[in-house]
């Protein structure tokens, strides 16, 4: 046997003594992540993964089955995670950070997982979809989201801008980006809990008009705009995006932020085209959404508790698309970074209310939301997906400003 390949037979537990890495599969299997050193412990014995000094302990309470490994990485070791089958000593920020810059070495069986890849995207399935995320009760958002209830990037004007105030520079920089004025109807395809439309009715004298699919957030909505006094500049529906030509009307801006996501793969190009239809000429289109490296549906576990159905575009897929229509591109900007720092305050909020929320939905559900918030908290960090704000315009459009006004 070559002396090469001998470093990929055996490792040492603590005790010193050698072990042949095929005894235990999931050992063996761990070994591909041997870019950082950390510890397991599996069984009552110690091995330490990769060289140096170990960076964190993963202790596995259970072994998971060779089949459950190479049919999904992130589902196999999600799923242990969030039965407590496997435990961290140290900090859970690390921990996925050293296992995403190895992405390349996870495992995945897509004809095992097809349903949860690629879900039917008809309107029933994707209503049950995103409420199954959206409508766990706004009672549960309030608890660690900004007093605004804004579920999306940030964005951090200054380093010491809390939450709330990044929320709100976000809200009034995607605004001043539609070059509003008074009068204009703007269109919010997804619109949350309606914060950026009455934004937008109470600064700059617009008509706002949104959908959405969850009840909860639409209930929500109904409230604040009753509140204000909005009922005549606002009007928020319980309502599919593709329904939208139906209510014929054009709307002079359309801006969506976090919804794109929710389409799936075969419907962009359709996503793209209700926006032209329900657009004037000439108008202003704000796309905000996360995106990801390449067009593979390839994250198993993401789809089956967070979100399903959910689909990450890329900046290539969207333009493409954009080009094939009306639309001309202005401006594409990266707010990576924001979204790192917008995830990692959720996380820390999250923390402070975990006990809480445990006691109302049980501790399976915490270290799912623990996984979901710090993962992807890494994923940004690390470059591994993005969000973009896209600005077109639908055709030419000579009378806005030759350069940026926002």
């Amino acid at each position: 046997m070559s002396p090469s390949i001998l470093p990929f037979l055996y490792l040492s537990n603590d005790e010193g003594v050698s072990m042949h890495l095929m005894d235990n599969f999931l050992i063996y299997y761990l070994q591909r992540f041997d870019k950082y050193c950390f510890d397991v412990v599996l069984h009552g014995k110690h091995y330490t993964i990769g060289t140096g000094e170990p960076l964190f302990r993963v202790i596995f309470h259970k072994d998971i089955p060779k089949k459950e490994l190479l049919t999904s990485t992130s589902l196999s070791l999600g799923e242990a995670f969030m039965r407590g089958d496997l435990e961290i000593e140290g900090d859970l920020f690390t921990v996925l950070e050293c296992l995403l810059e190895q992405v390349d070495q996870f495992s995945l069986d897509r004809s095992a997982v097809n349903s949860l890849l690629y879900p039917s995207e008809d309107k029933t399935t994707q209503r049950e979809e995103v409420c199954s995320h959206y409508d766990l009760g706004n009672d549960f958002y309030k608890l660690w989201l900004d007093p605004t209830l804004s579920y999306s990037c940030a964005y951090f004007k200054h380093d010491d801008d809390t939450l709330e105030e990044a929320q709100k520079n976000k809200v009034h920089y995607i605004l001043s980006k539609l070059h509003l004025e008074k009068g204009q109807s703007l269109l919010d395809i997804g619109c949350g809990w309606g914060y950026l439309l009455i934004e937008a009715a109470q600064k700059y004298g617009v008509k706002g008009y949104g959908c959405t699919l969850s009840h909860e957030q639409w209930a929500m909505g109904q409230e604040r705009i009753k509140a204000l006094g909005l009922e005549d500049q606002v009007h928020i529906d319980l309502l599919d995006y593709r329904d939208l030509p139906k209510k014929d009307i054009k709307f002079d801006r359309v801006v969506s932020v976090g919804m794109l996501e929710h389409v799936g793969r075969s419907q962009f190009e359709r996503y793209m085209n209700v926006v032209d239809k329900v657009m004037k000429d000439g108008g202003l289109f704000l796309l905000h959404y996360i995106d990801g490296r390449d067009e593979q549906n390839s994250n198993p576990w993401m789809r089956k508790y967070i979100f399903p159905g959910g689909t990450l575009p890329t900046i290539y897929e969207i333009v493409e698309l954009a080009y094939k229509g009306p639309f001309q591109l202005l401006d594409a900007e990266s707010l990576r970074r924001h979204y790192y720092k917008t995830l990692s305050c959720w996380y820390h909020n999250f923390q402070k209310v975990r006990a809480q929320v445990a006691a109302d939905k049980g501790e399976e559900f915490v270290r799912m939301w623990d996984l979901y918030l710090c993962g992807c908290a890494v994923a940004f960090y690390i470059g591994y997906i993005d969000v973009h704000q896209l600005l077109f315009t639908k055709g030419t459009n000579n009378d806005l400003p030759m350069t940026r006004w926002y």
